[in-house]
């Protein structure tokens, strides 16, 4: 799209935890889209990768498909040329606001594992609570699993980690499950369940709760430092209260 304006307009992709703009406008997930500084479309605008996912909401969702795509690059082009014509006055009247997006706390459930067992919050009070957001089209999301799995077998039934799966078919999921054998609670997540924690906009994204169910941290995507950060986090939330 960019090429179109000949190079009046540059592309340019920022991390977005190293990202000062990102920062500057509270922006704490990703994909998040800047014309010069006027923020054009947030995380939100992206919905969460859930089947059966509607537009009513005015968002790009689902993001693969073609009228989404449409709908998208026209919002982004006027956004551009009104910035080229020096309407930026126009542009941040029409910018959106971000939405930090942060849950204080860890949501009611109410879903039955791929074990059929029952997954409940009130089952869960008193332990420490790792819930990961997973696709089976999600190459980093293995390793994080598989590194979650190290993570139950270590800590036992002290932490219960919760592995929830968007935009994934039952048989691919359960076959990942097979594959991988660790000790955690696999379920399908819907686009309900997605939105009870503020809305889910990549994968893997990974929540930590601690014992009276309070949000500690989210990370979002598989950085480097990601084990050893929550390894650090768990072991804080598992030491003995004082």
């Amino acid at each position: 799209m960019v090429q179109d304006f000949g190079g009046a307009a540059r592309f340019a992709v920022e991390n977005y935890g190293d990202s000062a703009l990102a920062r500057r406008f509270g922006v704490k997930r990703y994909p998040a889209i800047f014309v010069d500084d006027i923020l054009v479309a947030t995380p939100k605008d992206f919905g969460f990768f859930g089947k059966g996912e509607g537009t009513d909401t005015g968002r790009y969702a689902p993001l693969k498909s073609a009228a989404s795509h449409r709908r998208f690059r026209a919002d982004l082009t006027r956004m551009v040329k009104l910035v080229l014509a020096g309407r930026t006055d126009l542009a941040r009247a029409r910018a959106r606001t971000a939405q930090g997006g942060e849950i204080a706390s860890l949501p009611a459930l109410s879903l039955v594992g791929l074990d059929g067992a029952p997954i409940r919050r009130k089952a869960l009070a008193g332990r420490v609570v790792v819930v990961e957001f997973w696709a089976t089209w999600c190459p980093p999301c293995r390793g994080t699993l598989a590194w979650l799995g190290d993570v139950a077998r270590r800590h036992g039934d002290r932490v219960t980690v919760v592995a929830l799966a968007v935009e994934s078919d039952e048989p691919g999921v359960r076959a990942v499950m097979k594959e991988l054998g660790a000790p955690i609670t696999w379920a399908m997540a819907t686009p309900a369940l997605a939105r009870k924690f503020g809305d889910i906009s990549a994968v893997p994204t990974l929540f930590v709760f601690d014992r009276d169910g309070r949000t500690r941290s989210v990370h979002y995507g598989a950085p480097p430092e990601l084990h050893a950060e929550v390894e650090a986090e768990l072991d804080a939330l598992l030491a003995p209260r004082r």
